[in-house]
């Protein structure tokens, strides 16, 4: 059997604060979620985006230590429309979220901006600047 991507996790500091960041993001978390030290949740297509506070990380791996310098993974959410992108971008800094890059055209043709979750993961939103064909 060949290896698959079946999750991605994230180390957090306040799991609730982290949780409203990507419900705001479209994820159907439930709020009982929020006083846990693990949170799973899966994606349409079976990936999964799990949760760990910093005591549970350090339970199993006593010398981790945050990174620091940047980041080291970017997750990106595509949206419906270039508004979308701004719309979204503004709501998540209207509600105190940290706007990393405010929204622009990149070069590559899309409308792209990048937010910080609640312990600095850069979070990209994205949209087509033109309608592309659908894949068949």
């Amino acid at each position: 059997m060949t290896p698959r991507l079946d999750l991605i996790g994230f180390v957090v500091t306040d799991m609730a604060r982290t949780l409203d960041f990507y419900r705001r993001l479209g994820l159907d978390i439930p709020a009982a979620a929020d006083a846990e030290a693990h949170v799973e949740h899966v994606l349409p297509g079976g990936l999964r985006l799990a949760w760990d506070t910093t005591d549970v990380v350090l339970s199993f791996e006593p010398g981790w230590t945050p990174p620091s310098g940047g980041h080291r993974m970017a997750p990106a959410f595509l949206c419906d429309s270039p508004a979308e992108v701004d719309a979204t971008y503004a709501s998540l800094v209207d509600a105190g979220f940290e706007g990393h890059r405010a929204p622009w055209d990149a070069f590559w043709g899309q409308r792209y901006a990048t937010v910080l979750d609640p312990d600095g993961t850069t979070v990209d939103l994205f949209a087509n600047l033109e309608q592309q064909p659908e894949h068949v």
